[in-house]
């Protein structure tokens, strides 16, 4: 039955080819909506899911494979090395797509983006997790953050090696299935939070030039958000230097 979690990792493989096409196949001044597909049918699953008996059957299926005497943290960690990834592989000089400004700006919207509406779906929705321990299951806050900053270590690196992201890809999966492995999260939750993690970052990128040009006018000043986790909540930390 495990077999079905390798499901998510070879939807995100076939993401990351239909996104290398597209910059084959479009003009680059033209907006290529084909990488939305993939991930909005993932946020689109979810939400069907949630009162699908055929798919809840699918997740608790899912759910029944996995020894869930066992569990681990790393997953508290996993969920932020995509996006910490772009800032260390910037330090050892491995230059990405922006400058730390720009790319800073696009981290910190696609935060905003992911957290607000991870955390306004849940309360929405009110699903109970596997594990019965509380009612803000759907989607899967981790795995939004991990698959958030896959896309941005993708986009970042993309044009020196798609390996990038498809490393950056295989940690946000790892995630999502070690939330499923904790009993925290349902197939379905992880699926969506993925679709959410992904068109954040890519909202992220087309807000970029506008926000740059509005509320991040060049100055001597350094502005940086970046989310966190407590052990219990997720948020946003803000860092301004002067």
């Amino acid at each position: 039955m495990k077999i079905k979690c390798v499901f998510l990792l070879v939807l995100c493989t076939l993401y990351l080819q239909a996104q290398n096409q597209a910059v084959d196949s479009i003009p680059s001044k033209k907006f290529d909506f084909k990488p939305l597909i993939l991930p909005s049918l993932f946020v689109g699953y979810g939400f069907v899911a949630l009162n699908n008996p055929t798919l809840f059957s699918i997740d608790t299926d899912i759910q029944e494979s996995f020894d869930t005497t066992k569990s681990t943290r790393i997953d508290d960690v996993t969920m932020f090395l995509p996006a910490a990834s772009v800032y260390g592989l910037n330090m050892i000089g491995i230059k990405g797509k922006n400058n730390l400004k720009d790319r800073s700006i696009v981290f910190g919207t696609a935060s905003i983006l992911v957290l607000s509406t991870v955390f306004a779906t849940k309360s929405l929705t009110k699903r109970e997790r596997p594990n019965g321990a509380s009612e803000d299951s759907f989607p899967s806050g981790h795995t939004a953050v991990s698959f958030m900053g896959a896309e941005f270590l993708y986009q970042e690196y993309k044009h020196i090696s798609p390996w990038y992201g498809i490393v950056g890809y295989g940690v946000a999966a790892t995630t999502g299935y070690l939330r499923m492995h904790n009993n925290k999260h349902w197939f379905s939750d992880v699926v969506a939070g993925a679709g959410f993690g992904i068109l954040s970052t890519k909202a992220a990128y087309l807000l970029q030039p506008y926000l740059q040009k509005t509320l991040f006018k060049e100055d001597k000043t350094t502005s940086f958000l970046s989310p966190f986790y407590n052990g219990e909540q997720l948020g946003l930390s803000f860092v301004r230097s002067f």
